[in-house]
């Protein structure tokens, strides 16, 4: 059956009756939670992990890195696979997986064994991630997307700022292990509850795109591996030679999917500009919020002496910040220009990255706590405008393409920040940390300037958003 057919699309309501989409909206929470407080809880104990298995800081990121690499080769297929069989489907199949590789992250005895088993949690994690959006979009009527998106991302603030918090509590009385132990009930919760509340869609009468996801799969995974190994000072043969073969699988992979009517790599969505300003602003943010969120550890730790406990408070004030300006921006989003909501945000969050970079050993908690605020709430302000532009531009038989780039935009541009980090700690410990700060304020300035780009285009075609959806 050829890519372009679909199956007749039935009359589907707008949004799901009340009072089972508040029912569905925890079970999204759940999931998403899983997924958002894994990462949280991993950046902070990336020094105790590295210490008690007698790794070196930049070999630990493999522990965060492990984990983007898999969401991020699997994000795509696994979007497009929820057209198919369903979003609730793949959702609830992520989070059984998630809970499983959970497990054994707690079991795990060595760097690699919690590499691997962080590389299968990441496959979990893309499976609840991958379709996250398109559930919102069928949970909520569409005058509310704004709204949603926002309160969406509250529950992933919440989930980031418990994690720097709950690690703190955790290391304070035991080891590293019991971080992911934490998952294990939640998930249990999460899979009961997705099967009887989460929102049917649309199917499409079509194959999955085998080949597509291979070369998704080969062209991601070889790319961000290759400069994982570069910043990571292996051999430099392998490290130039996986990059060079993710390229050569890039282009492979655009020449297969560009003819498709529902192509993997959504090219038909990239080709609107508002949808392809919106993911490489998203791009951009993620990657200056990710060399950041991996620099801080390091940085409180070892530059400032401080404990993981101490650490882990600290962190907190930045996503408590974007828990407060995400729905404020998301209920914002619905009356005004995502590119000027973006703008803004973006910019304070470059002023707040920047002020980190001045930080110094005579810093005190209130110097590090308010910079950590304004970092959050720039962020958390941009956010949700960002993502509600990406998904309402989108027809509906494409949200789950729209959500798959919007999570692959996440783990994109949060992959590309770790290595940045790898590549300063590899090459200066110390400076490079602040140069990490100074790098990511400028990206966050240049993602700004692409999020105001958008207001002067939208001038010019003011329905089409409208008309999308």
């Amino acid at each position: 059956m050829s890519d372009a057919q679909t199956a007749p699309t039935p009359a589907f309501q707008d949004g799901l009756p009340v009072p089972r989409r508040y029912w569905a909206i925890v079970s999204i929470g759940l999931g998403i939670t899983l997924a958002v407080l894994d990462g949280a809880i991993a950046n902070v104990a990336l020094p105790s992990i590295a210490h008690d298995l007698q790794a070196s800081e930049a070999a630990s990121i493999w522990i965060v890195n492990a984990y983007q690499i898999a969401i991020v080769v699997s994000l795509l297929p696994l979007a497009s696979l929820g057209e198919i069989v369903g979003y609730r489907r793949v959702s609830q199949a992520g989070l059984a997986v998630f809970t499983l590789a959970s497990i054994a992250c707690t079991l795990s005895d060595s760097i690699v064994t919690l590499s691997l088993a962080r590389v299968l949690q990441g496959f979990g994690a893309a499976g609840i991630m991958s379709v996250n959006g398109a559930l919102v979009r069928f949970t909520y009527p569409q005058k509310f997307l704004g709204r949603a998106v926002g309160i969406n991302a509250v529950i992933v603030s919440i989930a980031a700022a418990a994690g720097p918090t709950i690690a703190s509590a955790i290391l304070a009385v035991g080891e590293w292990r019991w971080l992911f132990a934490l998952n294990i009930p939640i998930g249990l919760l999460a899979v009961s509850m997705a099967g009887f509340t989460l929102p049917h869609n649309p199917l499409q009468k079509r194959k999955l795109n085998w080949t597509g996801a291979a070369l998704s799969a080969a062209a991601f995974g070889l790319l961000i591996t290759g400069l994982q190994s570069l910043a990571h000072g292996e051999a430099a043969i392998l490290g130039f030679g996986m990059t060079g073969a993710g390229l050569a699988a890039a282009v492979l992979l655009f020449r297969h999917e560009k003819p498709r009517a529902a192509p993997l790599i959504p090219l038909d969505l990239l080709a609107r500009p508002m949808f392809a300003l919106s993911v490489g602003t998203s791009i951009i943010s993620f990657t200056a919020q990710m060399m950041a969120f991996v620099a801080l550890p390091f940085f409180l730790q070892g530059s400032l002496h401080l404990s993981a406990v101490e650490t882990g408070l600290l962190m907190t004030p930045w996503p408590l910040a974007t828990m407060f300006a995400a729905p404020f921006a998301g209920w914002l989003s619905d009356r005004y220009s995502a590119g000027v909501l973006g703008a803004i945000g973006l910019t304070v969050f470059a002023c707040g990255l920047m002020a980190l970079s001045f930080l110094d050993a005579d810093a005190t908690k209130f110097d590090i706590i308010w910079r950590m605020a304004v970092c959050g709430a720039g962020f958390g302000f941009f956010q949700s405008p960002n993502n509600r532009a990406m998904l309402s531009e989108a027809p509906r038989e494409r949200a789950g393409a729209a959500g798959g780039s919007l999570g692959t935009a996440r783990v994109l541009g949060q992959s590309m920040g770790a290595v940045v980090v790898a590549f300063l700690l590899s090459s200066a410990p110390v400076a490079g940390v602040r140069h990490g700060f100074q790098i990511a304020a400028v990206a966050a300035l240049f993602g700004a300037v692409m999020s105001g780009s958008r207001v002067r285009r939208r001038k010019a075609e003011p329905e089409k958003e409208i008309e999308a959806v």
